[in-house]
């Protein structure tokens, strides 16, 4: 199968407000899964991914299993969206500055915090979190070379705290959406949730997954890249990122799909998807759809991004034109854990918010 993406983008905008409630709650239910993975990676646009012959791991996994060819991230720039994901709504933040950053505060990290529209960056407001720990359903959020489990870190490693062998500033916390919510900051078992790499691993190699995970490579690894001393020349130039990153890709899913865990008779899925759209190209950067958009002060929407469904028992070879949004994500993944009470804008069926459901499709056993 040749694999293509329709270049109209901005077309989803228009149709996802041409959906009425009626029509997004129509359709099959969707299927209970056991366990949902979602890898995030940065900074491109669809059509940057989907054909590029830098990307085979990504491209091969997409026509063997799924892809949305209409996916929409939230707004500009990259924390948003992250934050979206796991909590329907971006609540104001449209910068990257850390999770403690409050108004005019003159902090490290801080440095949009000057602005009239700024908002404190801690969130007091339900999220994934929340819910999945409310409901007994376990959850991890695993990120690359964060220094330690639990860490509260604004980036990681720095010149002032510099790891051998390592570039500084692999990890940045404005790329884990759940440390901007005040019951992850507080809770007493952060460190057995917010952890690195090492952990993915040993959960994969020992069948400890969690039934949600949250999956973060580092800024080499996720195609966002890094610059400066010690930055691996793959890491600093966006062709090499592109084969970087698609090299994390197929060691991430290549463990899972190997694992007793995905081989087992419950459903597996794994999401792999991009934060936002960073292409200067009106039509494919200024666009979103589903929730998100123009109710979004200064950002008619995050972008056109690549979104890849990799399923165990769900469909092979499908492209799935259905206008979809982060918000779309996060109520599919609720939905598929049986939790009804979708959070913030996951909710919003009279914007087009809907699940995923064909790319989860499973055959009646």
């Amino acid at each position: 199968m040749t694999m293509s993406l329709p270049r109209i983008a901005g077309f989803g905008v228009l149709l996802c407000t041409l959906l009425t409630a009626a029509g997004a709650a129509a359709g099959p239910a969707m299927p209970r899964y056991d366990h949902i993975f979602v890898v995030i990676d940065e900074n491109k646009s669809a059509d940057e991914i989907i054909g590029n012959k830098a990307a085979p791991e990504i491209n091969r996994l997409a026509r063997e299993y799924g892809v949305a060819s209409r996916y929409y991230a939230i707004r500009h720039p990259s924390e948003p969206n992250y934050v979206a994901l796991v909590g329907g709504d971006t609540f104001g933040i449209a910068d990257d500055d850390a999770y403690y950053c409050k108004p005019r505060m003159k902090k490290e990290g801080c440095g949009e915090s000057g602005y009239s529209t700024y908002v404190d960056h801690t969130v007091n407001a339900p999220n994934l979190a929340q819910q999945l720990d409310a409901h007994g359903i376990s959850w991890k959020g695993y990120f690359e070379d964060i220094p330690q489990p639990g860490s509260l870190a604004y980036r990681w490693p720095t010149p002032q705290q510099p790891a051998p062998g390592k570039p500084n500033f692999l990890y940045a916390v404005k790329h884990n959406g759940f440390m901007n919510f005040k019951s992850v900051q507080d809770d007493p078992h952060r460190a057995e949730k917010i952890v690195g790499f090492d952990a993915l691993y040993r959960d994969i190699a020992a069948g400890t997954l969690p039934r949600f995970a949250y999956i973060v490579p580092n800024l080499c690894n996720d195609m966002h890249g890094i610059y400066g001393h010690g930055a691996p020349a793959g890491c600093s130039s966006q062709d090499g990122l592109i084969v970087q990153g698609d090299r994390a890709i197929a060691q991430i899913v290549g463990k899972i799909t190997q694992s007793a865990t995905w081989r087992g008779p419950g459903n597996s899925a794994i999401v792999i998807t991009f934060d936002e759209s960073d292409d200067d190209r009106p039509d494919i950067r200024a666009v979103g759809c589903c929730g998100s958009g123009p109710h979004e002060p200064g950002s008619p929407g995050g972008g056109w991004v690549a979104t890849v469904v990799i399923t165990n028992h769900g469909p092979r070879h499908l492209v799935d034109p259905t206008p979809y949004s982060h918000y779309s994500l996060l109520r599919t993944i609720e939905a598929a854990f049986g939790l009804h009470h979708y959070l913030g804008h996951a909710a919003d069926s009279s914007k087009g918010v809907v699940a995923m459901t064909p790319l989860f499709a499973v055959a009646k056993k």
